[in-house]
């Protein structure tokens, strides 16, 4: 019968020990772990880019529910633990849940340390440690408003640059002169405090917190000197404390830390203890790498014991501030038997400082170029003597000895324990190997692997180079295409940017982003104009002149220089008095041809672009709008008659063809977008070719997605069957959020859908109703339904005229002068 090994504790370090066991010997416990938190296993030292936008929870999972299952192990979230009974040896939870063990792994973590200040306990009071804390900031940012974060630190840094990307007003206080001072020099404190404000944060250093104002809830914070800021959020993030409360009741060693020795076993050999609730040789340890350098020796005890011995750490830092470049590592204060190199770049805002004793590195820090950090920590922690590298040492690897090394040589030097992931901990030795055991061939598989470069992304390069090392000519690495000449930068990376560095306008991207042009071009700028409308719906305007010549006239222009004018019939339908119109505005233009298109609706071609707004005014007045012919945008909705008159009809396909249509057109989308809504399997409206189509059967609804037949044809991929047509709604608005919020201009849904994987989609709108649910509310916004209405009542019921009025707020007016 297996071992009971009972896990206090799900985060980080809790899940490495559990990996590290489970690599060597799979089926040597029975597993059962204890999580206060109602979630999985997450990456915490990525809260920072979720708050800031730049990721999503799922984007930071380390364990998903499959993990657990797959691997049999139990867990019970919201079940905290309460007492350690260790003569019976049984751990009980807080709920009346009572785990015997034989063998217990504490793994608790530490809690945030709040100020005993007056005002410390009222609402809007936050500390930073985990998700629940970055959800309440996330739910006070929407409201906007000014947020105090107490605390210059590494999550107080954070924390406020997240907030500040969320679109409050932030001012950081600090105790100290200069920030990070645990981390940084003062002449690096300097260049990041410069950095922190040129963002739009406020610092004040040297201030003292007094108290904090309110009644109901946060007001404002008043320092010593009298001062008082206004705030709806104060964030403390001023350090962490060990939480060993549950250990030292169970009447274990306890200190600052629970102490343990250098197996990680605790004052009971048959409990064991890791992360940051343990005390080791005097030391606490708030930071990722000496978790995990702590979690594979317990993993090894646990297993069987053995020589393998945890001695302490060597600890280096890194800011997830994206566009702020900062490594430190070691001791880098001023002593008598020290000294340093330096080197300054004032142009640049490079910094780097080495500090040297006994001919061997002892700190360094690092602003503006990080690159080599890795490499001078490798000889800090070895103590690898540097007389002979001393002349060029601050100019990185490269220069190593006096002359330039190849690239590749220098990480095939790098020894087989070398650190390449600090975030997860991963080194050469456990890349190259999966590499080459498990045949991977390409970067994801890596992550997926081994979790390198999964995280922060800082150590992509390392990762990259390893492959080149270990496959050769094998590897082909995948180049980001970049948007144009004008940018090194791929689509992907300026969608993130704009959100990471809060960038709302087309010359703040060229500027921050450094635009190799002035204005940008014919590709890069409608692209812009994209991502900052869907990034920022309602603040951001919408610049014409970033826009194609046909979305500024609403005309498809042609060969002979005239434009062809398509007007929405929904769902193919039309009336007498549409079809007089549209003759009355032949005759009255002379436009020569009037043709059916392919998706049901007819074509007046041949319009002089002068008479363009005249020509729009007289449809308009018969109260028909833009079918967006030209448009990236929603095209059409092609239906058959399905139950109506059709004998082999399942459902009433014309009519939600219709409502599918008044219900999601009239906004930009990356690439065109064609719908298709078929009544029964013989599939008339051809709905299998289209980016979203609808097959009706006598149960309900199949939804298919990401076909096409123009230049590429594609047949459709089922997404998922529904009942009703609430739901068809639903989830279609959902997909469409999801692609205008996922993909890169100008790709049209099968094209995201290929690169992002079906699997991916079907996960984030069929399987998590959660997921679904938010994108497609933020669909209903972005539609400009509000979200009190019953949405669908006006979608049925609704005239032409009102969806017109809808439009003004989403889509460009048909404005005579910029037509003209």
């Amino acid at each position: 019968m297996k071992q009971r090994l009972v896990v206090v504790g799900n985060g980080m370090a809790a899940g490495r020990v559990l990996e590290e066991m489970l690599e060597k010997a799979p089926d040597a416990y029975q597993i059962t772990i204890l999580g206060a938190e109602p979630r999985v296993n997450y990456n915490r030292i990525m809260l920072s880019p979720v708050l800031s936008g730049e990721k999503t929870y799922e984007d930071i999972l380390i364990h998903d529910q499959d993990w657990y299952a797959r691997h049999g192990i139990a867990l019970l979230p919201r079940r905290k633990a309460v007492k350690i009974d260790r003569a019976a040896r049984q751990v009980h939870a807080e709920d009346g849940t009572i785990l015997p063990y034989d063998k217990l792994l504490i793994a608790t973590g530490s809690n945030p340390i709040m100020l005993p200040v007056p005002g410390a306990d009222l609402p809007g009071v936050l500390g930073y440690r985990d998700l629940d804390d970055v959800n309440a900031m996330l739910k006070a940012a929407e409201a906007g408003g000014a947020a105090v974060v107490i605390g210059g630190g590494l999550l107080g840094l954070e924390a406020a640059a997240g907030l500040k990307a969320r679109g409050m007003d932030v001012t950081v206080l600090h105790l100290m002169p200069t920030l990070m001072e645990r981390q940084l020099d003062p002449a690096a404190g300097y260049l990041l405090q410069k950095a922190i404000e040129a963002r739009g944060i406020r610092v004040i250093t040297r201030a003292n917190t007094h108290a904090i104002l309110g009644e109901d809830k946060v007001r404002a914070v008043r320092l010593d000197d009298g001062s008082e800021l206004p705030a709806d959020i104060v964030v403390m993030a001023v350090g962490i404390r060990p939480n060993a409360q549950l250990a030292k009741e169970a009447g274990l060693d306890v200190g600052r830390g629970l102490k343990v020795d250098d197996t990680t076993r605790t004052s009971d050999p048959d409990i064991f203890a890791v992360g940051e609730c343990v005390e080791h040789r005097g030391i606490c340890y708030g930071l990722v790498a000496p978790l995990y350098e702590m979690a594979k020796v317990t993993a090894a005890h646990l297993i069987n014991p053995c020589d393998d011995a945890y001695t302490g750490s060597v600890t280096s830092t890194k800011l997830k501030v994206t566009g702020i470049d900062l490594f430190s590592a070691g001791d880098f204060n001023e002593a008598k038997d020290r000294e340093e190199i330096v080197l300054r770049d004032a142009a640049r805002g490079v910094y780097k400082r080495l500090v040297i004793k006994d001919d061997r590195i002892i700190g360094c820090v690092l602003y503006g170029d990080t690159e080599d950090g890795s490499w001078f920590f490798q000889l800090l922690r070895e103590g690898t003597p540097i007389n002979d590298l001393r002349e060029t040492l601050i100019f990185g690897r490269g220069y190593a000895g006096g002359a330039p090394l190849d690239p590749m040589a220098a990480v095939a030097a790098l020894p087989d324990d070398a650190e390449i992931c600090g975030c997860n901990g991963v080194c050469k030795s456990k890349i190259v190997s999966a590499i080459a055991e498990k045949g991977l061939t390409d970067l994801d598989q890596v992550r997926a692997h081994t979790k390198a470069s999964a995280s922060c992304g800082s150590c992509t390069g390392l990762v990259e180079k390893l492959l080149t090392l270990t496959l050769g000519d094998g590897y082909k690495p995948a180049t980001v295409k970049a948007m144009c000449g004008c940018t090194d930068l791929g689509h992907d990376d300026v969608r993130r940017l704009i959100v990471a560095k809060n960038l709302r306008s087309i010359p703040a991207v060229m500027q921050e982003l450094e635009w190799k042009t002035s204005c940008g071009c014919a590709k890069c700028r409608p692209a812009l104009n994209y991502y900052l409308i869907a990034t920022w719906p309602g603040e951001y305007v919408d610049d014409m002149q970033s826009r194609f010549i046909n979305e500024r006239v609403h005309a498809n222009i042609q060969k002979d220089g005239t434009y062809s004018v398509v007007p929405r019939m929904w769902g193919g339908v039309t009336t007498a008095a549409e079809l007089r119109a549209i003759a009355d505005v032949a005759d009255k233009f002379n436009i020569p041809t009037v043709k059916v298109t392919g998706g049901q609706r007819i074509d007046l071609l041949g319009v002089k672009k002068e008479d363009l707004p005249a020509v729009w005014a007289d449809l308009n007045a018969a109260g028909m709008v833009s079918g967006h012919a030209y448009g990236k945008a929603l095209r059409t909705v092609k239906t058959c008659v399905g139950t109506e008159w059709c004998r082999f009809g399942t459902q009433d396909s014309t009519g939600l063809g219709i409502k599918l249509e008044k219900f999601s057109w009239g906004s930009w989308t990356p690439a065109k977008v064609k719908l298709g809504v078929s009544g029964c399997p013989r599939n008339c409206a051809e709905a299998t070719v289209k980016d979203f189509g609808v097959i009706c059967v006598e149960s309900g609804y199949e939804l298919h997605v990401a076909g096409a037949a123009g230049l590429h044809v594609k047949a459709t991929q089922l997404l998922c069957k529904v009942e009703t047509e609430a739901e068809v709604l639903e989830y279609f608005g959902a997909l469409m959020q999801a692609y205008r919020e996922q993909a890169r201009y100008l790709d049209r849904i099968h094209s995201w859908v290929d690169r992002v994987g079906l699997a991916n989609v079907q996960a984030q709108i069929v399987t998590d109703a959660e997921k679904r649910q938010a994108l497609y509310l933020r669909f209903l916004k972005a539609q400009s339904f509000a979200q009190s209405d019953p949405w669908a009542e006006r979608v049925n019921g609704a005239e032409a005229h009102e969806f017109t009025a809808m439009a003004d707020l989403r889509m460009p007016k048909m404005d005579v002068k910029e037509m003209a």
